[in-house]
This record gives structure tokens, sequence and C-alpha cells, in this order.
């Protein structure tokens, strides 16, 4: 197959280049400034991409056969606060991130999307989104050390879900579990759907390693288009 991965130098995005390549597939990855990249692996070709640029997205979709979007202001940015004040200072981007990705697909409407969001979009049981309630996304923040302001940012990865839910192109969206870092990568985990799944000890979990292969295994074989899922150990 042939694969683009925008926010191909982030956490999660560096990781589903290296799945899909150990795979055979080509990858074309993207990030803002390719220019600066240094990648000596075999079907890897790096560019250079806005992602809220539409008509830039759209002339890089000839030949590929899923787009996989990664994004997040701060991909590639080893500073975490840093990367935090990016995402909390536009916590739109997600939202224009996804007009932008659906307009590009409009002159290619085959190409298959697969967005990689957050967590707090999903519900605490049916019904009702966790970004509902003040409360627990208060918990949540305190929990993760995280500052009040990054309630923007979660509730901005809902409103960008809401924005592909609202279309009719082929794309899938992906909520990684609660908690995600990099880590092992094994090859098991439990697929669901719009609700986390939790482990025995009532976490949400999962490694970097085996969200890249989440996202692949979606890319080759389509379980969720115009859905969302997610996974846990």
């Amino acid at each position: 197959m042939q694969i683009g991965v925008i926010g191909a130098t982030g956490t999660i995005g560096s990781r589903i280049v290296t799945e899909a390549l150990s795979r055979g597939h080509r990858v074309t990855a993207f990030s803002r400034d390719a220019t600066k990249i240094e990648d000596s692996r075999e079907n890897v070709t790096w560019k250079s991409i806005d992602i809220l640029d539409a008509t830039g997205i759209s002339a890089v979709l000839p030949g590929l056969d899923v787009l996989i979007s990664a994004f997040g202001p701060g991909n590639g940015t080893r500073d975490i606060t840093g990367s935090l004040a990016l995402a909390i200072a536009d916590p739109k981007a997600y939202t224009r991130a996804a007009t932008a990705l659906l307009a590009a697909l409009d002159s290619h409407p085959r190409t298959r999307l697969i967005v990689i969001g957050g967590a707090a979009s999903l519900e605490v049981r049916p019904g009702l989104v966790f970004t509902d309630s003040g409360e627990l996304i208060d918990q949540a923040l305190d929990q993760f050390g995280l500052p009040r302001e990054y309630a923007a940012v979660m509730r901005g990865h809902g409103d960008a879900l809401g924005i592909l839910r609202a279309s009719n192109r082929l794309w899938t969206y992906f909520s990684p579990a609660i908690e995600i870092a990099p880590g092992e990568r094994t090859g098991r985990f439990r697929v669901g759907t719009d609700q986390p799944v939790l482990d025995a000890d009532g976490r949400s979990r999962i490694s970097a390693e085996d969200a890249a292969i989440a996202v692949i295994d979606e890319a080759e074989l389509p379980r969720f288009v115009q859905r969302r899922f997610t996974i846990g150990y």
C-alpha cells in the first residue's frame, strides 16, 4: 500500500511510519519542514506539508491509498511543556485541520482518511461523553498534572470528531487509550468503539507502539469506516 502520514515526527506518527515500513508498505511521511530530516530507510519519502492548507494536502493525495493524520501542534517538539503551550494556545487547530483534510478529499473521495485524535471524546457511559462533565475533566487534568486550560484542547479533539461525523468521506477516527506513552510493542490489546477499553485495574492504557499497530491494522483491513474506534490492554 501507499500510505501517507501527517505528523510523522511525533510520538505516535513516527511509530506509525516504522510500523508501516516493517510490513512492506511505502510511506510518504509529512512534517512541517521535511528539509531537516535525515532518514536512510527504504520505501519512505519525506515531504513538507501544512495541514491547514487544503490545496496543499490535495496535491499530495494522488497515489495514496490511505492518509493518516497524527497531527498535533507540538509534533516533533521534544519539549513537552512547549508542546502543551502550543496546543493550549490554539485548541481550534484540530477542527481547522479536520476541515482542511475533508476539503482536500473532495477531489479524491476514494482516498481513505484515518485521524488520530484524543480520548476525551470517549463516553463515560452510553450517551455521556467525558468532556460533558467538568468535574471529570478537572479530575483527569489533576491526575496527569495538566493545566486547567488544557480542557479546551480536549474539547477541540471532540469538535474535530463531530466535523468528521458530518462528512460522507471515507474517514476513521482513532481515539487512543487515556494513558498512552512510548513503551513495548506487544501486539496484544483489545479493540473498542466509543467507550474506553479498561484493564483489570480499571485503567485505559496503551503503548504508542501498540497504537501504531492498531492504526496500520485498520489501514490494511478497514473495520471502522465512518466510525471511531479505540484500544486498550
